[in-house]
């Protein structure tokens, strides 16, 4: 085998590894600017690596700023909202993918041009029911309004790889005795793992880094905050707390982008499972 065509040109491997490291930039700019202080943050300006490390800011925005509280809230919510869009779109792709039903494809038409619809337009009428049912600035009210979305990728998502699971695998169920809830539970759904694993992904990303709902929602109770949110307390009438946001935006990014990177894999298989024909 030739070794240009084994290893690749070395020229476009640099620029590749340029174009890396820009991108990155910023984002390491960010964590090395956590560690340092208020005095070096403006004079070391784009250098990555403090003079002297210091995990003060650490525990200034963990203890001082609430960070432990704020951390714990966006745990829950996350966790809680993920589990419900998870099983209500699992079940509802499950059933447009399989079943043909009157009103099927008008539905599906409906939930996609519902993706079209911004949140900012809708953020009024949640605020209202989430109010009108007494959780307004409860994080049980962040977890409602986040779950209660139009999720309708992910419902497409399980829809399209339902729709290509042969039929007489669920005939075959059948025949062995399992109802309705039998095949779906332990027939399709084990099917489902990969999707289900992109679904889990890309909702908590979206949940973790949620700022608006959170705002609107806790506004009136700091104690039920996100980490997002809590991140827009550093920014004063007057003042700017640089490297309060700089730290506080490395303890928010830092666990989810782990996340994503120890199950990339299942994120890629599972997109590729739904889209493939």
């Amino acid at each position: 085998m030739n070794k240009k065509f084994k290893y690749g040109n070395p020229i476009i491997h640099i620029f590749l590894l340029i174009i890396g490291f820009l991108w990155c930039y910023p984002f390491l700019w960010m964590i090395s600017a956590s560690f340092k202080t208020n005095k070096e943050f403006f004079s070391s300006r784009l250098s990555l690596i403090p003079k002297h490390f210091s995990v003060e800011n650490f525990t200034r925005v963990w203890t001082e700023a609430h960070f432990n509280e704020y951390f714990l809230n966006t745990l829950i919510i996350t966790v809680c909202t993920v589990t419900i869009v998870l099983v209500m779109s699992q079940m509802a792709g499950y059933v447009i993918g399989r079943y043909k039903f009157v009103g099927r494809k008008v539905l599906i038409g409906i939930f996609v041009s519902s993706i079209s619809i911004p949140l900012v337009s809708t953020i009024i009428p949640i605020y209202q029911i989430i109010k009108n049912i007494g959780l307004v600035g409860t994080r049980s009210g962040v977890i409602l309004s986040g779950a209660g979305g139009a999720h309708v990728i992910f419902l497409l998502l399980f829809s399209s790889f339902y729709q290509q699971i042969p039929k007489e695998l669920s005939d075959a169920s059948y025949i062995d005795g399992c109802n309705f809830p039998q095949t779906y539970f332990y027939v399709m759904r084990p099917l489902a793992h990969p999707i289900a694993i992109t679904t889990i992904i890309m909702e908590s990303m979206w949940t973790w880094n949620s700022f608006l709902l959170p705002l609107t929602l806790t506004l009136n109770n700091p104690s039920s905050r996100t980490l997002a949110v809590g991140l827009y307390a550093f920014k004063g009438e007057n003042t700017i707390d640089w490297t309060g946001i700089a730290t506080g935006a490395t303890i928010s990014v830092v666990p989810i982008l782990i996340v994503f990177i120890f199950l990339q894999r299942y994120f890629v298989d599972g997109v590729a499972g739904a889209v493939k024909s």
